[in-house]
Formats: structure tokens, sequence, C-alpha cells
């Protein structure tokens, strides 16, 4: 009898009692399944606790569905990179951005904008994943020093369907090539990037790393093993890794033409911004709808927020598994919530807030990316088109009494929203800020203004 990843997880009872029993995520056996392998660091634990001997355990044969070529081991005529999955597959391509022998691994994720790229690949809650444009025209526009949401790129790599061409837009400074090379970042281009897409629609976001060396040498094996033995996203904290250091002020406010940026230079009301990965966009509406701006960092505590004495606390947007950061920030909000001080969470920050108030998140299948997400208020019954970046969601069934959801998503049914008018604390899973998206929600920075004016 074969002996396959789902008769060990049959044999030991279902998902969720192998998951238990092997002491890994549900999202780990998706994995395994998907790859139709389990990673060597777990063989132990599958052995102890199915009686199997070390010969049986599942290995992974390339499987070359949706990949350019056969086999795997021969380059093509003029292919300068390779897009390799966690199962072996690969993808043949053309490299642009910078050189590498293999990008860090990461999770394979598509988004669906038509416009935003650069704002998209510096935004910091793509930390740890590989972005798939579904939009062939990427990079015609270049780049420039404007339209970034964070210091520098946040994605490990992109994959495109069309070459990179030459900018044509006026307030281009570079060529996307040059800028990701500046940025240390490899791209990868001439996939199809339609049968990739299907790929993770159909089976889940894979494990992934793209490899552009400088020597045109490739390694398939050793790739296929870095994207294999990659834990993941679930259960791992990135705030960490892209939060500020130290707290600081800002006052830019949104770019308006033909003036660009504005200052707030006469603020009402002061709102500390904790900072899991918060975009400069959403910094730039909170000093638009009239806040002086403190950001401090996400590992601040209640104590560390509430000495600057705002009159509203705001949670932002961020990387990674919200459970994991969960264990230093969902402390931190009890102590917000605790001392009534109106809170608004975005992202990252709306799933940390459903966690302080005692809910549960989950990791999605394929997650919500790109700029044309519907989301209805269920309190107006309006339609909202939203601009969203996210993998994991709020169980809407987990949330206790007094925490009613407010907007939920028509593509899935997920939630989007939360409110605890008990506890002055609102947020939503999308982006009202935008950047790039529809500017639908904005509405949401206003209403923050008028919970914060309300509890004086």
């Amino acid at each position: 009898m074969t002996i396959t990843v789902e008769t060990i997880i049959q044999r030991l009872g279902g998902p969720d009692a192998a998951a238990a029993q092997l002491g890994v995520g549900t999202e780990a056996l998706r994995k395994w399944r998907q790859a139709r392998a389990i990673p060597t660091r777990h063989w132990p634990a599958v052995i102890a606790a199915t009686g199997l001997t070390l010969g049986d355990m599942p290995q992974s044969t390339p499987n070359q569905k949706g990949a350019a070529m056969s086999n795997p081991s021969v380059v093509p005529t003029g292919a300068t990179a390779a897009l390799v999955l966690a199962d072996g597959s690969v993808f043949w391509g053309r490299g642009f951005g910078a050189h590498v022998a293999a990008s860090l691994p990461a999770e394979i994720c598509f988004n669906t904008g038509m416009t935003g790229y650069q704002e998209t690949l510096t935004d910091p809650s793509y930390a740890g994943q590989i972005i798939t444009f579904t939009f062939p025209h990427i990079g015609n526009v270049g780049a420039n020093p404007e339209d970034l949401e964070a210091a520098g790129v946040a994605a490990r790599g992109l994959v495109v369907k069309l070459d990179v061409t030459e900018p044509g837009n006026w307030r281009a400074t570079q060529g996307l090539d040059a800028w990701l090379a500046g940025q240390g970042v490899p791209g990868i281009a001439g996939i199809d990037t339609r049968a990739l897409t299907l790929r993770i629609r159909d089976l889940g976001a894979p494990n992934g790393v793209i490899a552009y060396p400088a020597d045109g040498r490739f390694d398939i094996t050793a790739l296929t093993a870095t994207a294999a033995g990659w834990s993941g996203l679930e259960g791992l904290d990135l705030a960490k890794t892209v939060t500020c250091t130290q707290s600081y002020e800002w006052d830019e406010t949104e770019w308006a033409w033909p003036t660009g940026y504005g200052r707030q230079t006469s603020p009402t009301r002061h709102v500390v911004a904790v900072d899991y990965g918060a975009k400069r966009n959403i910094l730039r509406c909170l000093a638009a709808a009239g806040f002086k701006v403190t950001v401090v960092p996400a590992t601040a505590s209640a104590e560390d927020i509430l000495r600057h004495k705002p009159d509203g606390v705001f949670l932002s947007n961020g990387p990674g598994d919200p459970a994991a950061t969960a264990e230093y920030a969902v402390p931190a909000i009890q102590g917000v919530l605790a001392s009534g001080t109106p809170i608004f969470g975005i992202c990252l920050g709306h799933q940390l807030l459903a966690l302080a108030l005692g809910g549960k998140t989950y990791k999605l299948a394929r997650g919500h990316r790109g700029a044309n997400q519907p989301v209805q208020d269920l309190v107006t019954g309006k339609v909202e088109i939203t601009s969203q970046n996210h993998g994991f969601t709020v169980d809407t069934a987990s949330l206790p009494d007094g925490v009613h959801v407010t907007h939920t998503s028509l593509f899935d049914g997920s939630n989007e929203g939360i409110a605890c008018p008990g506890k002055r604390a609102f947020s939503v899973q999308y982006h009202p800020e935008a950047s790039p998206g529809p500017s639908d929600s904005h509405y949401l920075f206003q209403r923050f203004a008028e919970a914060i004016e309300a509890a004086k």
C-alpha cells in the first residue's frame, strides 16, 4: 500500500486531530497535501504518532502542472530567472531587478490591482510574500520617491506577465528595473500569471522562491528544498521586522495636484498610532483628519501608549499571523481599552482588536489582495469598493457579546469590520486610505474623529 500525506492525515483522525498530534497548524497540513510530501523535520513526530517507518514517509516528486517546461533541469532558451514552488514546479522567465541566487522563501500570492504597483510593493503588509500581479502592464509608469508606503520594498519579489518597459510618466525618476535593483529585490517576467493565479485560487497560496542568478546557473533541487522547508506565514510574527524602532511625530497630509503633499499645522486632537507595519498614507489620512499623530513601535505597552495622553489610539495594518503578534499586542490593546480611550483599527490592527476583545482569527485559503473588493456596510446597506491586502481574517462566530459585525465581504462572506460601542472601539479589515485603490471608505477617518469628540 502506498503511504500518502492523505493516508497519514486520515490515520490520525482527520486534519484537526492530526494537527494536534503532530504539533502543527492545519495550514501546514494543507501545504503538505499540496506538495504531496512532509518536510523531513516533521518525520520523527509522524513516525511516533503513526508507527510508520522512515521508508514510508511520502516525498515529493516534481509536478509540472502550469510550469513552463516538463523537465525542470533544462533551462529554456532566453530564460534568465525561475520561480520555483515547494512541490517542485518551475516557472521559467526573464529576470529583472536585483540578481539573486535565490530570494528569501515566501508565500506566493496574487494582487488584482491595475494601478499602484509601487505602493503595493512597499506596503509592509506584504512582508514574507512574493506578489503575482494579474494586471500585465507592470512597470510602465516607472518609479518615483513620492509613491512609497514605507522606506523600502516589503515584498520578497514580484511576478509579472510582460517585460518591464521604459517608464512613460512625467513623475518617474527611474525605471522599475533599476529601482528594484537598488532595493535588492528580484522580479521575474514572462510568466503565465493566469495559470499561476488559477493555481493559487484552486489550491491555496504555495511557498516559493525566485532565482535570478548573475551567472545563469540554477540548482532547482536546492531551490525546491528551500521553498518546501519554509514554515510559511502561519505562526509567524512579522510586525517586529517592519515596525519603527522609536517613537516619532507625523504631520504630512495627502497628496494633491499641483502642490503635492501638505502639512497639518493646526491639529485639534492627538492620536497615537501603533505601528505594526503602518502605511504612510494611513498616517497622512489621520493627519488630514485634523490629528496630531504620534507613532509608536509595535511592541509599545499600554503604559508607553497612554503616557502620550492621546485622545484616541490607532492600530495599524501589518504583516504576518495576528495570533503570533497578539502575544505582545493584545495586552497593550486591552490596557488601552480599559482606559476608555477610543480605538480605530485597520487590517492587522482590526484582527488584533478582535483578539483583544476575545475573538479568534484564522488563515484564508487565498486571501484578499487588490483594489476591487466589494464590502457591505451592514448598518446602512451601502456597498463600498475597497482596497485590501490580508491573508488572515476574524472568525465572526468567535466574537463575544458586546462586539458586533459592521461590514462583510461580498466575495466570500468573511468578516470586514467590527464595533464594540461599550469600549469605544471599531475596526475594519480593508484599507480605507487606499493608495492604491478607491476612496469610498475615507469617511472612516472622520468617523474616528467623531468618536473622539463624543468621548470628550
